[in-house]
């Protein structure tokens, strides 16, 4: 039996996030949902009104022997800008923060370690935004929320927001990705 690793991560919409995630090799599952507000079990209509203090946000189960949670970091600072305030492109907003939701200990000196790699390598070329804190609560989003942008492909988000993403995790992590079965 397998061992496995949750870890909670917000960089914008989180289709974004589940689309680069679900091809990553190690990679699991990955759920949408909201974390780090104040409102109990908050709606995605809810949180879009920008008062439940609410991120959206992916919790990604791996396989630790696979893929390391630094791993999954580094592949987070590459897919989103953790640069802006509460804004990835034109989605703006509190909830579409850059934010590490940490199941332990472990995993905030990793997320320190990053960050702090990610700000030595100036990456971005302007300093990080992005909020570490423990995790205390995740709210699974609703179904229509799963696996979106393979399920919609087509829609406008998709091929003008999400696609490029996922693109740019193509090229750059192109020996991480899942390998068909044989």
């Amino acid at each position: 039996m397998a061992t496995t690793a949750t870890a909670t991560l917000g960089g914008g919409c989180f289709w974004c996030l589940e689309a680069v995630y679900l091809e990553l090799n190690g990679v699991l599952a990955v759920k949408s949902g909201y974390a780090a507000g104040h409102v109990d079990n908050p709606t995605y209509e809810q949180v879009c009104t920008k008062t439940t203090g609410h991120a959206e946000v992916v919790q990604v189960t791996y396989d630790p022997a696979v893929l390391s949670y630094e791993d999954l970091l580094r592949v987070f600072f590459t897919i989103h800008d953790p640069t802006t305030r509460d804004r990835q492109g034109n989605d703006v907003g509190p909830q579409y923060r850059s934010i590490i939701l940490t199941h332990d200990t472990a995993q905030a000196a990793s997320a320190v370690k990053i960050m702090a790699e990610i700000t030595a390598e100036d990456i971005w070329g302007a300093p990080l935004v992005t909020e570490l804190e423990p995790l205390t609560v995740f709210w699974p989003a609703e179904a229509e929320h799963d696996d979106y942008f393979n399920r919609t492909p087509w829609s406008g988000y998709c091929r003008v927001v999400i696609a490029p993403k996922v693109a740019k995790f193509r090229k750059h992590y192109a020996d991480r990705l899942k390998r068909p079965a044989a």
